[in-house]
């Protein structure tokens, strides 16, 4: 009889509850047993978890190593996916496997490639994957430059935090004045060029934008399962126009995605977004981590959080075709459970954190981070 494999997820969106749901219903029929960690009591991380525990926040990137270690050691932890502070536990891989823990993140050096949009765009640009023009901009007056030069050539400026994930900071450029039409209905991401123009000369210190044109739809996110061996074991485009969601093996998105995940050791788990620049795809965004739609290939057969546990721990699953693709779908909010009321929001770093049991509470609507 297989053992138990004992998995840990720490501070991780919201969404993951379905990651979390699909490796206790594996094909293999083997028992998962899930730890969870995140500094929200409220998170429906924890509550699904079989075990959780608050996180001490304020930690330092080699602080939270030490934690990370901890955990594993006392939780008998088998498999960890690191979301927060993965750039330092990954250049700590020996440390966690003499811990006998595997984990399902990148190389080093991906994540470091891949932490900032504008090195990745002009690391992935010299493997012959198109990306869109792009300028990287820290004062007032380069932003202005970069804004000029993209109009002039036809395009809807943007901006991004060069470094961030998840569409935080993500803005629309506009020239027209402010106005009460921009006070009807939901705050929408369009930002006045002026109005930026001047909080960035009041701040009076560097940003670090990534300053781009405004990419069309339909938006493709591929999610891929890459061994360490550099070979790609899994592919599926997750299509998004608007509400509508499908699916899609075609080239176009699946061979560009081959090429970064192979050639930049993408190991295990990662998801790459593409957009239309014209009647092109190019590059959008690469993240080193599961998507928080990765459980929506299960629309198509797949199983890929417990294909990624497989290849973490040296059980090759081979390559894997989805059987069909999905049909066509949109995604809703519903509600999950949450731990009971009256937990400590923080905890200090230097007392034991005891395991919180997982009981049925209060239902929530699961949302992000």
């Amino acid at each position: 009889m297989l053992s138990r494999v004992r998995v840990w997820l720490n501070r991780t969106y919201a969404e993951n509850v379905f990651f979390m749901d699909q490796l206790r219903r594996n094909p293999s029929d083997r028992a998962v047993e899930i730890h969870a960690t995140h500094g929200d009591p409220d998170s429906p991380v924890l509550a699904a978890a079989d075990t959780a525990d608050l996180e001490p926040e304020g930690l330092s990137p080699a602080a939270y190593v030490e934690y990370a270690l901890d955990q594993c050691a006392r939780r008998g932890i088998d498999v960890f996916v690191p979301r927060l502070h993965q750039a330092a536990i990954v250049a700590h891989r020996a440390e966690f496997a003499a811990a006998g823990t595997a984990l399902l993140a990148p190389t080093p050096e991906a994540v470091a490639v891949f932490e900032d949009k504008a090195t990745a765009y002009e690391a992935v640009r010299s493997v012959g994957v198109p990306v869109p023009p792009w300028f990287r901009v820290r004062t007032a007056d380069e932003l202005l430059a970069a804004v000029e030069e993209l109009e002039a050539a036809g395009h809807r400026a943007c901006f991004k935090p060069a470094a961030g994930a998840g569409g935080v900071g993500f803005r629309v450029i506009t020239r027209a004045p402010f106005s009460l039409a921009a006070l009807a209905g939901f705050p929408g991401p369009h930002v006045q060029l002026d109005l930026v123009v001047e909080a960035l000369r009041r701040a009076g210190e560097p940003v670090n934008w990534l300053v781009m044109p405004r990419l069309e739809q339909p938006e493709v996110s591929v999610d891929c399962l890459t061994g360490p061996d550099n070979r790609l074991r899994l592919a599926v485009g997750r299509t998004k126009n608007g509400r509508r969601r499908g699916f899609t093996l075609d080239a176009r998105w699946l061979e560009p995605a081959r090429l970064i995940a192979e050639g930049f050791g993408l190991h295990h788990l990662s998801n790459i977004q593409f957009r239309m620049l014209g009647d092109r795809p190019v590059l959008l965004d690469v993240n080193t981590r599961p998507a928080g739609g990765l459980h929506q290939l299960s629309l198509c057969g797949v199983n890929a959080p417990w294909a990624a546990v497989r290849l973490a721990l040296g059980e090759d699953p081979g390559v894997i075709e989805p059987p069909f693709l999905g049909q066509d779908y949109t995604v809703v909010s519903g509600p999950r459970s949450l731990l009971p009321t009256g937990l400590p929001r923080q905890r200090e770093a230097e007392i034991p954190l005891p395991a919180v049991p997982v009981q049925a509470a209060s239902a929530v609507e699961a949302l992000p981070l």
